[in-house]
């Protein structure tokens, strides 16, 4: 796969895609049809309405990983596109490896959280940003019609307000935002985040008065963090009539308004891993721990390992962990990341966080594989069995089935080995790794030396297991930013106790799309081997 078969604008000198991170085709014209035809995807291939069993609902959640290299991001560097904002899913789980160099001062001696900082930073501007309002945007539905004599005028000036304001919000969020200072990660989590002691406690008590003063406390905390700056005053907690936190500042209003809460985020070492909720579900999230276990350096340092965060939204509990495991393509390398991943199921381990009522159906989880849900994302670095001349040929043949018999994780939990009962969606995207930097050419294409080489492999995966799960897309980003590209997927999870407490939850759209769509970098490859559901 050489460089010339991706497009080339969009980039600038320091590898950072400045229009997203939409994958590339060969001219600028493939590339705007298959935005396009994601778009459509995105608005048309919509299935049945969610699913409300008695006291059940279904809620979007997008998860993200990508193996940074140790480069830290500056402002130019835009996340909006490839974190899918326009679609607003309800959860994002966003895991980075490698954000620092793995150098024996940031393992041994001292953290560096400034490049956890600066990505939190970004993500909260991806994700909170006033959307620009698109050409020919009508008025709101609560403006008067204009009269006939004056319609085009009057559309033209509402159009250009629309502009203006949205160019106000987005100034004043630039203003405000501490990426363009040296940041701190501790201010930043704060400034984003809602009081971590709320979402921390239980939220299964079987009391409706108690279960209405946590909700109002929680959504006080959203407020405060929401308002516009001198404002302070919060609705009263014991006002039933009081307005909610939406009525008071709206996404986009140029106030402040977030539109996604930061629930969690937790460094180790290179390891980064954030949780954030539409602020109208904080107040549903209870339970919340995080554990890391290392599995670097004397099997123990946070080099390699892996950080896992704990919470339950209504009644059900979810799990997500971000891992980078051992690294190595020699034969038998990957039996150390079986064990890897053996050890860290073994050893996460989350603190008791309430003592349940006797009528309450079951324990909070204090492990990985108790939890309802679980999702676990990261560079696993499992790689292909192949010779690098080997696999250089399939992927010149466009061969991915003959490919993708040598991926070493599909080997491994076929034979039981590892990640027994998880399910990965099936790839329809070229392998992940290595890249040369700021090239799409992969790293043996240019290395002088066999031992710079690396065979191109699917190192970047994401896994799931639990009933009540359904994957809408698995797709990979083409940001040259690294030397692996990011990848994500989308996830329709179903969670029981949402359906009777009148927020809708992910019903604000009233739909969850069902296709299982991919822009994959398969050049010329067959789009329609990536069937909705397959599952391996």
């Amino acid at each position: 796969m050489s460089s010339n078969m991706f497009g080339k604008k969009g980039w600038d000198s320091n590898g950072m895609d400045t229009s997203g991170f939409v994958c590339r085709s060969s001219s600028d014209h493939n590339y705007i049809n298959q935005r396009a035809r994601l778009k459509s995807a995105s608005l048309n291939c919509v299935g049945s309405p969610l699913r409300k069993n008695n006291n059940a609902t279904q809620y979007r959640m997008f998860v993200a990983t990508w193996n940074v290299g140790g480069r830290t991001p500056n402002k130019r560097l835009n996340l909006q596109d490839f974190l899918q904002v326009e679609e607003s899913p309800d959860i994002y789980v966003l895991g980075f490896q490698e954000i620092v160099p793995l150098t024996a001062g940031n393992v041994l001696v001292l953290e560096d959280n400034e490049p956890a900082a600066r990505w939190l930073a970004l993500i909260h501007q991806a994700l909170n940003m006033p959307q620009e309002p698109a050409d020919g945007d009508e008025p709101s539905p609560s403006t008067p019609p204009p009269s006939s004599s004056s319609s085009s005028t009057t559309t033209s000036e509402s159009s250009n307000g629309a502009r203006t304001r949205w160019r106000d919000a987005v100034s004043r969020s630039a203003s405000g935002n501490l990426f363009f200072h040296t940041p701190s990660l501790k201010m930043l989590s704060n400034s984003y985040r809602v009081d971590s002691a709320l979402v921390k406690t239980c939220n299964c008590s079987p009391e409706h008065s108690s279960v209405r003063r946590r909700a109002a406390e929680v959504r006080e905390s959203v407020y405060l963090a929401d308002a516009p700056a001198g404002e302070t005053a919060a609705p009263a907690a014991d006002d039933d009539d009081a307005p909610t936190t939406e009525a008071q500042c709206e996404p986009g209003c140029g106030g402040g308004g977030m539109s996604y809460c930061l629930i969690a985020s937790k460094q180790m070492v290179g390891l980064f891993l954030s949780v954030w909720v539409k602020k109208e579900l904080v107040e549903h999230v209870g339970h919340l721990r995080v554990d890391c276990v290392g599995r670097g350096i004397m099997g123990w340092l946070g080099n390699k390992g892996c950080i896992a965060i704990s919470m339950t939204l209504h009644h059900t509990s979810l799990c997500f962990v971000c891992s980078h495991l051992a690294s190595g393509e020699k034969e038998g390398d990957e039996l150390r990341r079986n064990a890897d991943v053996a050890e860290i199921l073994k050893s996460a381990h989350f603190p008791r966080a309430c003592r349940p009522a006797p009528a309450a159906a079951r324990r909070v989880p204090e492990r990985i594989l108790d939890h309802d849900r679980m999702i676990w994302l990261g560079d696993l670095n499992y790689r292909v069995s192949l010779s690098y001349d080997e696999t250089r040929t399939l992927l010149e043949d466009n061969d991915w089935d003959a490919l993708l018999e040598k991926d070493q994780l599909l080997i491994e939990r076929e034979a039981g080995r590892v990640f027994r009962g998880w399910n990965e969606g099936k790839i329809c995207f070229a392998p992940t790794y290595k890249y040369t930097h700021n090239s799409d050419a992969y790293a043996g294409e240019t290395a002088k030396s066999k031992k710079k080489r690396r065979t191109p492999a699917w190192c970047d995966r994401i896994l799931w297991q639990g009933d009540g799960i359904e994957q809408l897309q698995y797709l990979r980003g083409e940001s040259r930013f690294s030397d692996h590209r990011p990848v994500c997927g989308v996830f329709a999870v179903e969670v029981d106790g949402g359906g009777g407490d009148g927020d809708g939850g992910g019903a604000a759209a009233g739909k969850i799309m069902k296709g299982y769509y991919s822009l994959n970098a398969r050049i010329g490859g067959d789009r329609s081997q990536c069937h909705q559901g397959d599952v391996s």
